[in-house]
């Protein structure tokens, strides 16, 4: 066991696109969360040395100064004497030099920044409300205070959208100089608001042309691309998010969090009530052998490295090529065996769903 996940739901305002469990922020109801996310934490939790830690949302930083003081009083029940990376999820507007001290003060060594775009007008169509000034600002006040690995998540293929945005959001990030940078294509997903609104996709030709740019733009400019939609200057990719890429052992706490604990796969309730009342968990799934092996490949070829041969073997005792006919994957090249590894090439990354299912029994 390496890794914990933490989920805080709240935020000060609902963004369009998220389909993540969330909150409007209730000072209140944030008391009696943390209550109940320190007993979900103490009758689950075994006592493991922790490698990393990350607290996601909803928007962490959106908490009070008393309230964070309290979140992390009661992280300090894992075992963290080997703890390697620390992130929180912060909001532009919720940087500010006394919450940084705090995060330092408390061990957080990775602040994670909801951006989106530097563009007003899409902006505005995501739910989002602050400028490039602003973003800037803050990263400059978290470089202040110590703070070097920054990763920053943005999002593009929004209807409307062109290549120049798109290169004009690049062209501000590469300004903002931090050292790791994830990029989502915009997926509406059900019971969004963008999806209530009637909100259309991007033209999936112009969407893979943007994704090809994003790739050659942040190559070009040092960042390694090691992970479908993550990019990292070198030394700076993510530990927390390579668990799960790796397929290993992790805690999720919280309302709607997963965990991975003994090849079951468990999620945590949606239901505030339920959580609140101690029913933490939604559904347990134990995975069978061909489970493992499925979810090793399908989460392993999102690594620009892909899986490792000899380290499949060592897990199941079966070579990836008797278990899976990668036979036809091969011959079109949307895989690559190069005797060490199997990956996808880079120019395949964009029907990368495509070649993933082809592993689902």
């Amino acid at each position: 066991m390496k890794l914990v996940y933490v989920h805080i739901p709240f935020c000060s305002s609902i963004c369009t696109y998220c389909d993540f469990c969330k909150l409007y922020y209730d000072k209140t109801l944030i008391k009696t969360y943390l209550k109940a996310l320190e007993l979900e934490i103490m009758n689950i939790y075994n006592g493991e040395p922790i490698r990393t830690i990350y607290i996601g949302g909803g928007t962490p930083s959106v908490l009070d100064m008393e309230d964070l003081k309290h979140l992390f009083e009661i992280l300090k029940i894992f075992s963290c004497q080997n703890l390697e990376e620390y992130t929180i999820e912060c909001n532009v507007e919720d940087i500010e030099e006394e919450k940084l001290k705090l995060f330092k003060n408390n061990g957080i060594n990775r602040l994670s920044i909801g951006v989106q775009t530097f563009n007003p007008k899409f902006l505005k169509i995501l739910g989002r409300n602050y400028t490039y000034e602003s973003v800037s600002n803050a990263i400059e006040i978290a470089k202040e205070e110590e703070f070097t690995n920054i990763s920053i998540d943005l999002i593009y293929g929004i209807n409307g959208q062109t290549i120049d945005d798109l290169k004009t959001d690049l062209t501000k990030l590469l300004k903002l100089d931090i050292p790791h940078v994830s990029l989502y294509s915009l997926i509406i997903e059900p019971h969004t608001k963008l999806y209530i609104n009637n909100f259309k996709d991007l033209d999936e030709d112009l969407n893979a042309s943007m994704y090809e740019w994003i790739n050659e733009i942040l190559m070009d400019n040092g960042y390694n691309h090691y992970e479908i939609s993550n990019y990292a200057k070198e030394g700076y990719e993510s530990k927390h998010n390579l668990v799960y890429w790796h397929n290993e052992e992790y805690y999720g706490f919280g309302l709607s969090a997963s965990s991975f604990i003994q090849n079951k796969r468990i999620d945590n309730t949606r239901s505030l009530n339920h959580y609140l009342e101690g029913s933490y968990k939604l559904n347990e799934l134990e995975l069978t052998k061909r489970e493992m092996m499925e979810n090793e490949m399908i989460l392993g070829l999102r690594l620009t490295s892909g899986v490792n041969k000899n380290h499949f073997y060592s897990l199941y005792g079966k070579k990836i090529e008797d278990v899976f006919d990668l036979q036809n994957l091969l011959e079109n090249k949307l895989l690559i065996d190069d005797g060490i590894n199997i990956y996808i090439p880079s120019d395949k990354f964009f029907i990368s769903n495509s070649i993933l299912i082809e592993f689902i029994d």
